[in-house]
């Protein structure tokens, strides 16, 4: 399996998704500072707040349009509103014209497209993928992310403070490709049900109908709360770990230079993301290797315990030897799980399935943050053994429900088959 044997929409996708992520890891990462600078730090975060729960719940509105619509007409809306909020910010941080509270409403709006267009980019991958295709497309996509995210986060520390107006030039003309993109070159992978004569209510009803739907499988939502408690490991290094390292670890030499624990955590993510965009297409040739319930489970492990370790030691080179414990966990889990996820779906549900398989995100930061408040009642040996007990019960949550997985994706492939009566 090569990249050239993909489908034109994932090719385009993951070539528009580096790029367009790349100029925004240049911009985004650092609108917090940018937003405390003129608003407060108090404000700033009950905006971020708002700007986060306005995404999530257009999330929900985007899964069930891409179902009933589409998925190229949701996406292309989406981007066209997104490239009209970038103008504004263009436009509100020029030479001539500053205004931080226009901004921060065209932040909110760029949420909004995020939500909407999010479940219909996730969706379309799966339609016009096989399951054979979907792990090597699921770590060439992982792979461009965190390689664009980091690059762009290396030049946005150079560029942000003195050349803003400069990048928002560049991020409306990306976005302008990637509208172009979705209009001319993107194809419709999802025929849209027959919807058009349904009254407003009718639709809210359908919403509330179809999202009933999604939380009554019990299979999918366990797999999504599996989801949430590994990954809310990862979230761990920006939130817990980080101070415990910036407030506890003494000054150390790692090999020739004087570090503390600031400076760890951003040695940590560094290498991570440096192991992440080395391994992952090595990973991705080997991992049939092995039985994608093994690797799955295996690979959660590896990533909980690497974690637990990094949330009680200040041992410079224990943290540096499990980062690399944990990212060979990483690399090999992503695009199996999100293989699994993508099979797990009745094919005229995708989106919004997708749509609450994204939540994992908001749902692992809210337990990050949680256990930022632990660690203030606890020692640090309680706290990571509770970071340490999260990690390990996705996992064994994932060893128990991957069989009844397995066998829904082997049941779907016979002519008799029915989404009733498969349970856990």
């Amino acid at each position: 399996m090569r990249f050239r044997d993909f489908h034109k929409n994932i090719k385009i996708r993951i070539i528009e998704t580096f790029t367009s992520r790349f100029v925004g890891g240049m911009i985004f990462p650092f609108m917090t500072i940018y937003l405390a600078a003129h608003f407060g730090a108090k404000t700033t975060g009950l905006l971020l707040l708002i700007n986060i729960f306005i995404g999530v719940a257009n999330s929900f509105l985007g899964g069930y349009l891409s179902d009933q619509f589409g998925r190229k007409k949701v996406m292309f809306w989406a981007e066209c509103a997104r490239f009209a909020a970038f103008f504004m910010m263009m436009v509100s941080n020029s030479p001539f014209f500053e205004s931080p509270s226009i901004t921060f409403m065209m932040m909110i709006i760029n949420s909004i497209c995020w939500g909407m267009a999010g479940p219909a980019n996730d969706a379309m991958m799966i339609d016009v993928s096989t399951p054979e295709q979907r792990k090597l497309m699921y770590s060439i996509t992982y792979w461009a992310n965190n390689l664009s995210i980091a690059i762009g986060g290396i030049l946005g520390a150079l560029l942000f403070q003195h050349y803003l107006f400069e990048l928002f030039v560049a991020l409306c003309v990306v976005e302008i490709g990637v509208v172009i993109l979705v209009a001319f070159f993107i194809e419709e992978s999802h025929a849209k049900q027959q919807s058009n004569g349904m009254a407003l209510h009718q639709h809210f009803y359908q919403i509330f109908k179809s999202y009933q739907r999604v939380f009554r499988d019990k299979l999918f939502i366990v797999f999504v709360i599996a989801g949430v408690l590994v990954f809310s490991m990862e979230l761990q290094l920006t939130n817990y770990i980080g101070i415990r390292l910036s407030e506890h670890m003494p000054t150390q030499y790692l090999l020739f230079w004087p570090v503390n624990g600031l400076t760890m955590m951003g040695i940590l993510r560094s290498e991570n993301t440096l192991l992440v965009a080395l391994l992952v297409l090595f990973v991705s040739k080997v991992s049939h290797l092995l039985k994608d319930k093994t690797t799955l489970v295996i690979s959660c492990m590896l990533f909980s315990v690497g974690y637990g370790v990094l949330s009680y030691s200040n041992n410079v080179w224990l943290l540096v030897s499990f980062m690399i414990v944990l990212t060979i966990g990483e690399v090999f889990r992503v695009p199996v799980e999100q293989s699994y996820a993508a099979a797990i779906p009745p094919e005229n549900a995708r989106s919004i399935y997708m749509a609450i398989n994204g939540l994992k995100y908001n749902l692992a930061m809210l337990i990050a943050s949680l256990t930022i408040t632990i660690g203030t009642y606890l020692t640090p040996l309680a706290t990571s053994l509770i970071i340490t007990a999260i990690g390990l019960g996705g996992t064994g949550l994932y060893f128990v429900i991957i069989p009844y997985v397995e066998r829904r994706i082997h049941l779907r492939n016979q002519p008799d088959y029915s989404e009733q009566g498969i349970e856990i």
